[in-house]
């Protein structure tokens, strides 16, 4: 190191030296404040309250350690391009207690905390509006009641958060809950909040928790805990805490009518309030489908988070050639799920070499390419993306699809290829269009304001149609709740005469497609356990290595893209990080791990 060099650096550190000195004394009034000091005052008491959203998932993001979301990648719906998200090491079966995303247990439990100090202290807050406080403690229930949820889908039982701990409390003595129990203290601060909450709330105030929002997570609640995994599930049937305490109960088919009453209700309140699925202007299945997502805290919201500008979710999702990161791909398998514009199927299933069993019957074709353009696809296309029903075209980015102002060329060659170099392009073929707003210029680090919806109507249409089918079979109301899903998106309605098994078949695909990258697809296929047959298994994508013109069919050959890896042993559950566990002995680690 040269002596210029030595005299800058020497330089830096003074300056820094007496600068950060200068910033430590000067203080602003509110930066030491006590906790006692905090709720003397309703502004700081609310803020308080407001920092605990911040410890809300951020679920737009699905490959970064923030966005607390590996839920996506990891489930059959999604390929993320980069090596790195943790949902790559879940695919391949690598993860353990070590090596474990460990913001997933930490953020919720200190969101867990925070709404409990808060709880404990906001008695000593002045409010000149009884019922302005009532709203405040609501909503700190309902977060707690939420940050519970979001532990318990992922570790199943856990413990119950009632209060905060010292520092130095005795952490030996926290344990899980039995799942009942846990479930039981999340459904209690739900009805609690429900309350104290307005249904509704003024448009400065949108993304606070509403009482739409505790009976929206009641009902997923409930739903989950009628399902498979948790209800009488014979894998954890001994599964006991260290004092032999059995933490699963036994099953209980009136969980399913139990679940259904509560999404009815849910329903009920919430349309009788004015919330109600979201229509476009024009009516037309497309556009319903894709402002739906763009078009903040519109009438089918129950509760999401407000993210600012912002624009991860368009580069990590637009195509490299447009300014974007080619990151989050759509799996072909879910590609082949969407049906055609008559509702029929196209793919029925898979042989041992990945390539599709097609339904004659349903007008799909593999090879050829469109003559001319259709309403919602272009000419020249390849036709395994002509005659799609409307939701596709929403949520799918593939070859040739008009996307800003230009046709998308993910072969090879192409604007959008991967022999454009470096590491940023579909792996798949395909990029996830859902969510994304095709107005942000990424060129110019354009952004919109963005939301994440954590709860919709739609969501509870399905949640109802689903438990009341378990419950009672596929009579009238589950017809009508499906239905009316199908009729937004330009499908026909469900065939009449189905059976409980083939109704409980159209609702799981209904869900995997509408709820697509909404973070419910990965729980859905652990709750129904199904996630050895959906997960545990090679999957395929187009030949993005081939092509040299959107044309060439080279690059429409189904190809290997990897083998997954599902342990049903162990992986239907996370596991607790061990350095968690190191704290707190007493928890009994998740089972099979």
């Amino acid at each position: 190191m040269n002596i210029k060099t030595i005299i800058g650096v020497f330089t830096v550190l003074l300056v820094c030296a007496t600068s950060c000195k200068k910033d430590y004394l000067d203080k602003t009034q509110d930066e030491d404040l006590t906790i006692e000091q905090v709720f003397e005052s309703r502004q700081y008491a609310e803020r308080f309250l407001t920092s605990a959203y911040n410890n809300l998932p951020e679920e737009i993001n699905f490959h970064d350690w923030q966005g607390r979301n590996a839920f996506t990648g990891a489930s059959d719906e999604m390929e993320i391009t980069w090596t790195y998200p943790f949902a790559q090491l879940m695919t391949a079966g690598s993860w353990s207690p070590d090596v474990i995303e460990q913001n997933v247990w930490r953020f919720n439990w200190e969101g867990i905390r925070k709404v409990n100090i808060f709880l404990e202290n906001i008695s000593k807050t002045p409010f000149d509006d009884q019922v302005q406080k009532n709203a405040f403690i609501g909503e700190a229930t309902f977060l707690r009641a939420f940050f519970h949820f979001l532990l318990l889908r992922t570790h199943g039982p856990v413990p119950i958060g009632d209060h905060s701990y010292a520092s130095d409390a005795d952490f030996s003595t926290i344990k899980r809950a039995t799942l009942e129990e846990s479930a039981d203290f999340i459904i209690a601060d739900c009805d609690k909040a429900a309350d104290l909450l307005p249904m509704t709330v003024t448009s400065e105030k949108l993304g606070r928790a509403t009482k739409a929002a505790a009976l929206a997570l009641k009902a997923r609640l409930l739903l989950y805990m009628a399902s498979p995994l948790f209800n009488g599930n014979p894998d954890y049937a001994d599964y006991t805490d260290l004092d032999g305490r059995k933490l699963f109960p036994a099953f209980n088919a009136e969980k399913w009518q139990v679940a259904a009453d509560a999404a009815k209700s849910c329903i009920d309140q919430v349309e009788a309030a004015g919330y109600g699925l979201y229509i476009s202007s024009s009516n037309d299945p497309v556009r319903n489908y894709q402002e739906l997502f763009v078009q903040r805290h519109n009438r089918e919201v129950l509760f999401a988070r407000n993210m600012g500008n912002y624009n991860k979710l368009e580069m990590a999702a637009s195509p490299n050639g447009m300014g974007g990161w080619s990151g989050l791909c759509p799996t072909q398998e879910l590609v082949d799920a969407y049906e055609m514009a008559d509702g029929t199927t196209p793919v029925t299933g898979y042989n041992t070499d990945g390539s599709p069993v097609i339904n004659a019957a349903s007008g799909y074709q593999e090879t050829g390419y469109a003559a001319s353009a259709g309403t919602y696809h272009p000419a020249g296309v390849r036709n395994m993306y002509v005659g799609r029903e409307p939701r596709f075209y929403a949520s799918i980015n593939y070859n040739g699809a008009i996307w800003r102002g230009r046709g998308i060329q993910f072969w090879n060659s192409g604007l959008d290829g991967r022999g454009k170099g470096g590491p940023d392009y579909t792996v798949t073929g395909y990029l996830m269009k859902k969510m994304v707003d095709e107005n942000v210029n990424l060129v110019q680090n354009g952004s919109s304001l963005k939301t994440w919806i954590y709860f919709r109507l739609g969501e509870q249409y399905l949640n109802y149609a689903e438990a009341l089918n378990e419950s009672q079979g596929a009579v009238s109301d589950v017809y009508k709740y499906v239905d009316l899903i199908r009729k937004r998106a330009g499908l026909p309605g469900l065939p009449a005469g189905l059976s409980k098994e083939e109704m409980r078949e159209k609702i799981r695909h209904e869900r995997r497609v509408e709820l697509s990258f909404e973070t419910h697809r990965y729980f859905d296929t652990r709750r129904w356990k199904i996630a050895e047959q959906t997960d545990n298994k090679n999957f395929y994508a187009m030949n993005i290595g081939a092509g040299s013109s959107l044309q060439d069919n080279q690059f429409y050959v189904r190809t290997f893209l990897k083998k997954r890896v599902f342990d049903p042993s162990k992986h239907y559950l996370w596991p607790i990080p061990q350095i968690e566990i190191n704290k707190a002995p007493g928890l009994t680690q998740s089972p099979g791990w």
